[in-house]
């Protein structure tokens, strides 16, 4: 177990094709996941492992000093299933808007490991609590 970020995440937000202040970002639920940093689309994370749930859209993101942060959030689980990870991930384009494909949503970062994880969801409500200092929910740089 492991947590990290995809190598595709640092070179999309150097071409422009992710943007972590625009986009539509959201956290999964995901189960029998093996984090590779060469993972680019949710489609590879699903590939072995199996979402069981997505959050909303991120609210209140903010992007200061190299520190994305956001509100908090909640995740409905469907399953009753232990192991779970979080996937950080861009479900829209860059612009924003819609949902895209899997094959097209961006990967950002895994988390397995540390308070709270993995989790034991069972059925109902997830809440996910984001660190309240840095690294926050990511740091980069």
């Amino acid at each position: 177990m492991a947590n990290g970020y995809f190598t595709p995440f640092t070179e999309g937000l150097l071409d422009g094709s992710i943007d972590m202040d625009t986009a539509t970002i959201k956290v999964a639920l995901v189960r029998g996941y093996t984090f590779s940093a060469a993972h680019k689309f949710v489609s590879d994370v699903t590939a072995t492992g199996t979402i069981n749930g997505t959050s909303a859209a991120l609210a209140n993101k903010t992007v200061t000093g190299g520190v994305f942060d956001a509100d908090d959030t909640t995740i409905s689980a469907t399953a009753n299933a232990t192991n779970h990870g979080l996937l950080l991930f861009q479900s829209s384009a860059a612009a924003g808007g819609a949902d895209v494909a899997a094959t097209a949503q961006r990967v950002i970062a895994w988390y397995d490991t540390g308070t709270g994880l993995p989790i034991q969801p069972g059925t109902g409500t997830v809440t996910v609590t984001w660190p309240a200092a840095n690294p926050k929910i990511l740091k980069v740089g």
